[in-house]
């Protein structure tokens, strides 16, 4: 496998959302041979109800679904609330997980990162995204990990990661899965 392509998943709807801002960054200082494709209708998910989970569920679900499926891997970039993941992306995951057999999300490769304007750069709803993805049998890369701390310090007045550091770890982290990526493809 040579070229890799992520779909990326922002866990805000926020339209001047810090982790979707992370993941324009990503696409915009991927590595070679790395392709990532934001995710742009978490919004249009319906709230996750079984009655509705059949062969045909509502579209949304289904696009989702399916460009889970047509990826290499997940980039998932969430803010924190109340020390977990928001809500909004935990339902979309709850849907991509069903059916439980046939989930698009087993055996996915899925790196994590996110950014918060508090001290503690999404550290605990990293963790418990990671437990999520785990639980769903995805590949979740351990390291590097990408926990962004007073990110609003660190764009500039149109909202881009211009900080170095930054753009440095995330560098990393896309060029380390990417690399994995590749390996596990062999």
């Amino acid at each position: 496998m040579n070229d890799v392509t992520l779909l990326a998943i922002s866990g805000s709807l926020r339209e001047q959302s810090l982790n979707t801002a992370l993941l324009r960054a990503a696409r915009k200082h991927a590595p070679p041979g790395l392709t990532i494709q934001l995710y742009e209708r978490l919004g249009d998910i319906p709230p996750y109800n079984q009655d509705l989970d059949s062969a045909e569920p509502p579209e949304p679900v289904a696009d989702l679904r399916g460009a889970i499926t047509r990826a290499d891997g997940l980039l998932i970039s969430s803010p924190e609330y109340n020390y977990s993941v928001s809500g909004v992306l935990k339902n979309a995951l709850d849907w991509a997980s069903r059916p439980g057999g046939a989930s698009s999300l087993g055996g996915k490769p899925a790196a994590v990162m996110g950014a918060s304007p508090g001290n503690f750069g999404t550290a605990r709803g990293q963790m418990a995204l990671r437990q999520v993805l785990m639980a769903t049998r995805c590949q979740v890369l351990v390291q590097p990990e990408l926990l962004v701390f007073g990110a609003h310090h660190r764009c500039d007045e149109n909202g881009e990661f211009t900080d170095e550091t930054t753009l440095a770890l995330l560098r990393e982290l896309l060029t380390v899965f990417r690399d994995e990526i590749r390996e596990s493809a062999r």
